[in-house]
């Protein structure tokens, strides 16, 4: 006997049944982290790249409570008294200078060709990393997740970082994405470059293809001098100069350290420079809390590049002052010799 045909009302809802139960049982993505799905997309459309592979990239990413707690307390909290004694030590400045000595020729070449004394690549490094010795534990993509999706006071900055990172070409990396190690900040390499300055300031200086931060020293000098170089350092020009102020100085705040008033002025303003230097020069002034007391000094275009590697005025005097130690010390093991 011929099966009886279901009314229509019938129908429709053994139709609609039908598509939920395909709904209820087709595999829905989940989202391993914040934001995730958003973004896979926008890497995806800029790029080409293909979305589940930047998916299996990113569920393989652990948000790190560590990097959480050390992004809480970062050493630029300290006054320049406490800051000062960790990175200009005996230990530092003679591992600085051995480390010059021995790179000498290609330090040299890189400094000419891009205008940077040799000694402030040297700096940056054994400030950064203590000349390659820790170039920090923590997977980058790690720390970019984390940061990026799970900290709100930054969260657009290190997402932008994040996606970046996503972006980069093979040829702008030391290696795949999941392996590289870095800071909890997810700076990676001697000069912990973020993703962005790898993209922007990075050079295959040896030729092979790739921009490596953590294994080609060519790179490695002349990425620190190209990013110097491209914010404006200015070739034999000075960097910071100690000042004197008198009892009934002017006191001067800054929001930064860009150089807002010739240098005549602060001198009219009770600020007496330590030696004689052109009085038009643009300068700034920072005051600090250092061991024995308030120290002012003048800083200049040079100290405010240094400031774009790391804004905090502390880090850039740390680097201006163990350039200067490292630079004299290669003059008397010279001598010596």
């Amino acid at each position: 006997m011929p099966s009886i045909p279901a009314s229509l009302p019938t129908r429709r809802l053994v139709a609609s049944l039908g598509l939920l139960l395909v709904a209820v049982c087709m595999p829905v993505r989940a989202q391993i982290h914040p934001g995730q799905a958003q973004l896979v997309s926008e890497v995806a459309k800029d790029t080409g790249k293909n979305p589940k592979a930047l998916n299996a990239l990113l569920d393989r990413a652990q948000k790190q409570q560590s990097i959480l707690d050390a992004i809480s307390r970062p050493a630029e909290g300290k006054p320049w008294k406490d800051y000062r004694p960790i990175f200009i030590t005996d230990k530092r400045i003679n591992d600085g200078v051995a480390f010059y000595r021995e790179h000498r020729e290609l330090l040299e070449r890189t400094a000419k060709q891009y205008g940077v004394p040799a000694e402030y690549i040297v700096a940056i490094i054994g400030v950064e990393t203590s000349y390659g010795r820790n170039t920090g534990k923590y997977k980058v993509l790690d720390a970019l997740v984390t940061l990026g999706l799970y900290y709100p006071p930054r969260a657009t900055f290190f997402r932008d970082q994040l996606k970046t990172l996503l972006e980069l070409p093979d040829s702008q990396l030391g290696g795949p994405i999941d392996s590289l190690t870095g800071s909890y900040a997810g700076a990676q390499g001697w000069g912990q470059f973020m993703p962005s300055s790898i993209r922007d300031f990075g050079v295959d200086a040896d030729g092979d293809g790739h921009i490596d931060l953590k294994n080609s020293l060519p790179d490695i000098f002349a990425s620190v001098a190209n990013y110097f170089a491209k914010h404006g350092w200015q070739t034999g020009g000075p960097v910071a100069l100690a000042a004197q102020a008198d009892a009934a100085a002017r006191p001067i705040s800054v929001n930064d350290s860009s150089p807002q008033w010739p240098l005549e002025q602060l001198q009219a303003w009770g600020y007496a420079p330590s030696q004689s230097l052109n009085p038009g020069a643009p300068t700034s002034l920072q005051s600090l809390e250092g061991a024995n007391g308030m120290e002012y000094w003048f800083t200049f275009q040079n100290f405010y590049v240094i400031t774009k590697y790391n804004r905090s005025p502390l880090y850039a005097l740390a680097v201006h002052q163990l350039a200067q130690e490292i630079a004299e010390g290669v003059r008397m093991a010279d001598a010596r010799q």
